[in-house]
């Protein structure tokens, strides 16, 4: 279905002279698909106002994912046919909104050659429009002057530099609309009419995902100790004696999807070949026996009940799995996997049991499916999953059939598979209750949060409680836990003035309010509250740059007007009012991590990312010699996972129980948008793994321990190469560093293009927000601290939570915390730094002194 797409032309700022005499006459053009249309032509005026519509047929069964759109501005010459170039802006047609969604953007004027002199920016609007009854075709001919509707630009927007070569998303920004105004007329062979100007909400731009062809590489030609790679523990202040032991080390893995025995396993058996695959070929394959129930029907009642209480047992060797139970259901529904590993298989054949719940006495036995493992087919992804088939159950001896019917799938597979994450282990089988879904791997991702910046600017009509009093006000806001304070007005008058930032951090969903309190400070000891006001967090605005939103007024409400005192509210006609300016600030980005080990840069606002430069790929392979970390039965046990972060990704392996040699072979992604960044990895032993009960929590209260923690830069890693290090997991205890075990892990950057990668470098850190209007020290620690807790507080409702304890080891919480340790450390490296100009001082002051007579002579 053809549609139309809308180029709105709105107007243009610092153009380039071109007539000689200091102005220039511009026009723009636009072209789509060789289809040209033009708008009137601005006599003198290096800031011309169009405000018109250009329209273009837009087929959208066609792909125009690789297509621009080239906009020109040109000075028109009056003497002479011809024209002059003023400047020119090609945008992605990957980055069009649809009408309704369409806003106010401004675009850097680009160069079309390198001996080109252009300046100044051009303002669009761009937008789908859906086809209207009578075509509307592009004009290649100025439009009438008398079409034209003079606009007062907009000025509270962001300037964007659109790219030739990218197709990043651009930076979008609304303005305010101070009255109604007629919306710019389109250029249609019929008779152009007046609109309304509607103000959307800011478009965010989706990037499409990126797909990465890995090549494949040999993993012994990737293992080269010459390339560093940057771990930094907890504590690296600290000294550590035995230096060969906390190395990091080389090994030697076996990465890729590789049948065992050099053989693939195929629907009939173990056949003589074998098979590579680039799935997960940055871990060790490891083989499971995946079982799913779906569900059963036509199930025989009890004899003596009467109703039927079924659920169903997996049996494999040793090892047990059971489904839910249902109450008095004949049809159950259970959609559950069990994943039995390959390592631990001890039996032929897989017994599926059905049984029936009974209250007193052992549960009555239904029937039962036995599968033979050599028959068991092999799937791999990306092949569809294998189809569930209906069983007739059978006796205890398999002689005869008996009532009902079971629907279950049986098959061999790989980590990769997508049943993995969400089925039911063998290994952690002494697991029940909550604790099923704590040893499950699962991937998180941090809440979006924003700085909330509220300026007071003053408050007007104040009536103080004590006529007699001299009021000594000031402002109290809060949201949620967070609680500022201007100072004190110094003008003791009932209309103070403050001016006072107060920035605070809040993630969206917005729940809270912001609750502003005005209140008067009658005592030492004792604030009288002279009124109040709750406003919706979603209703401010959301500010890209430095320039300022309007301010408003609020009305104050009575502080202790009650339920029963809502007549005399509304007999109030006058009240109090205060004058603030608040803002959602998307252009800075919120730290919940120490700059140092940063691991994400971009700002709050998705309109200003920029495009990924490289692609992170991270194995967690096994951890190695863990210490025991609690006891059960008489003996030290580890129940270790592994938690990575990087950005606003968070993911965690599966548990593995029972066990100081843990292997997880679990395999992440992350887009990379700046290499200056630091991927953070911890390992922490599982304290939630049974239902309340004390058989696996141990003696520390519930808390999962932590065991140590990596960090690699990005920026030490070579594009392309494959890094297989075992890393040591250091804590600080307070007898000093301790080792507590080794992390395997391999660890991949893919370089998507180095003209993005030089530019990236050639950057700041941290968005330009940061140096227009930066915060102080205390400010970014408070703030930091803040956004911490509602990272943990978002992090831990997830199911299953990540916990507090988890997310502050990740993030350091306690890294602005005074340390004695930390300062001696510090001191000693400052020392170490000086040493050799004090010693320089020290030789220089003997020879004038003559203590060295041979340097002397």
């Amino acid at each position: 279905m053809k549609q139309q797409l809308v180029v709105e032309v709105i107007d243009a700022h610092d153009l380039m002279p071109k007539d000689g005499e200091g102005s220039a006459t511009p026009f723009v053009e636009v072209d789509f698909q060789n289809h040209i249309s033009r708008t009137k032509a601005v006599p003198k005026d290096l800031d011309p106002v169009w405000n018109q519509k250009l329209s273009f047929n837009f087929d959208e069964t066609q792909s125009h994912h690789c297509q621009t759109i080239d906009i020109s501005v040109y000075h028109e010459k009056r003497l002479t046919e011809g024209r002059s170039f003023l400047g020119r802006v090609r945008i992605p047609c990957s980055d069009i909104a649809k009408e309704g969604e369409e806003t106010y953007q401004i675009y850097q004027l680009e160069t079309k050659g390198f001996f080109s002199s252009v300046k100044g920016e051009i303002g669009l609007k761009i937008y789908i429009s859906p086809p209207k009854n009578s075509p509307i075709n592009a004009i290649r001919s100025p439009v009438d002057p008398a079409c034209d509707i003079q606009v007062k630009p907009k000025n509270n927007v962001l300037t964007i530099s659109a790219s030739k070569h990218s197709s990043s998303s651009f930076s979008v920004a609304e303005f305010p609309i101070r009255g109604p105004a007629k919306e710019p007329e389109i250029e249609k062979p019929i008779e152009p009419r007046g609109e309304t100007t509607q103000l959307h909400k800011q478009q965010t731009m989706q990037r499409p995902r990126i797909l990465v062809q890995k090549r494949p590489q040999d993993a012994s030609s990737s293992m080269n100790k010459s390339i560093p790679s940057t771990m930094n523990t907890s504590n690296s202040q600290a000294n550590i004696s035995n230096q060969d032991n906390d190395e990091i080390r080389d090994t030697n893995p076996q990465l890729g999807e590789q049948w065992p025995g050099g053989r693939s396993y195929s629907g009939r058996g173990w056949l003589r070949s074998e098979r590579h695959t680039s799935t997960y070929d940055l871990v060790e394959q490891m083989f499971y026996l995946y079982v799913r129930v779906m569900k059963a029907r036509d199930l025989p009642p009890s004899s003596i009940t009467g109703s039927c209480d079924p659920y169903v047992e997996v049996k494999l060797g040793n090892y047990k799995g059971r489904t839910r139970h249902f109450d008095r259901k004949q049809n159950p529904e259970w959609n559950q996997v069990f994943a039995f590993s390959k390592e631990r298989i001890q039996s032929s054949t897989l017994e599926v049991f059905v049984m029936d719940k009974e209250m007193l006495g052992s549960d009555e036995y239904l029937g039962r499916v036995v599968f033979d493992l050599n028959e068991v087919p092999t799937r791999v992804p990306p092949d569809s999953p294998l189809a569930p088939q209906w069983y007739r159950l059978e006796d205890r001896r398999g002689t005869s059939r008996v009532r009902g019917e079971i629907m279950v799938a049986v098959w061999m597979g790989t980590q990769a598979d997508e049943a993995f994450p969400e089925a039911w282990h063998s290994d952690a089988a002494s697991v029940f209750g909550e604790g099923v879904h704590n040893v499950r791997s699962k991937v998180y991702v941090s809440p979006k949060l924003w700085y909330l910046r509220l300026t007071v600017i003053e408050a007007q009509d104040l009536i103080p409680t004590d006529r007699n009093h001299v009021p000594d006000v000031f402002v109290k806001a809060q949201v949620g836990n967070q609680i500022l304070r201007t100072r004190n007005s110094s003008t003791s008058t009932a209309n103070p003035y403050w001016n006072e930032d107060l920035v605070f951090v809040v993630a969206e969903p917005f729940e809270e309010q912001l609750l502003i309190t005005i209140e008067d400070r009658v005592h030492p000891s004792k604030e009288d509250v002279l009124g109040q006001i709750s406003l919706a967090l979603d209703a401010f605005d959301k500010r890209l740059d430095h320039r300022p939103v309007h301010s408003r007024w609020f009305n104050l409400e009575k502080y202790g007007f009650g339920v029963l005192e809502a007549d005399r509210r509304k007999e109030h006609k006058f009240s109090s009012r205060v004058h603030l300016r608040a803002s959602l600030e998307g252009g800075y980005h919120v730290l919940d991590e120490s700059t140092l080990y940063i691991s994400d840069q971009r700002p709050t606002a998705k309109q200003l990312w920029k495009q990924p430069v490289g692609i992170l790929e991270v194995g967690i392979l096994s951890a190695q010699g863990l210490l025991p970390m609690k006891l059960k039965d008489g003996r030290g046990n580890t129940d270790a996972y592994c938690i990575a972060k990087y950005g606003q990704k968070w993911v965690r392996t599966r548990t593995i129980l029972d066990t100081c040699n843990p292997k997880w072979n679990e395999q992440y992604t992350w887009e990379v948008y700046d290499p200056c960044t630091v991927i953070t990895l911890g390992v922490f032993d599982n304290c939630h793994l049974g239902g309340g009960g004390d058989k696996h929590n141990g003696s520390n209260g519930g808390r999962d321990s932590r065991i140590g923690k990596v960090r690699i830069r990005i920026s030490t890693l070579e594009a392309h190469k494959l890094y297989t290090h075992s890393y040591p997991l250091l804590i600080l205890h307070p007898n000093g560093v301790k080792k507590m075990g080794e992390l395997q892990l391999s660890v991949r950057f893919t370089a998507l293009s180095l003209a993005n990668m030089i530019h990236v470098y050639g950057s700041p850190l941290l968005p330009k927000m940061h140096y227009l209007q930066p915060f102080t020290v205390n400010q970014i620690e408070n703030l930091r601290y803040q956004a911490m807790n509602i990272v943990a507080t978002r992090l831990g409702r997830a199911e299953p939570p990540l916990r507090k304890e988890v997310v502050e080891y990740m993030l350091d919480v306690d890294s602005h915390v005074w340390s004695m340790r930390r300062s001696k450390a510090n001191f000693f490296r400052i020392m170490s730094l000086l040493a050799g100009m004090i010693s320089i001082s020290r030789w220089f002051r003997e020879v004038c002194n003559w203590r060295n007579p041979v340097t002397s002579v």
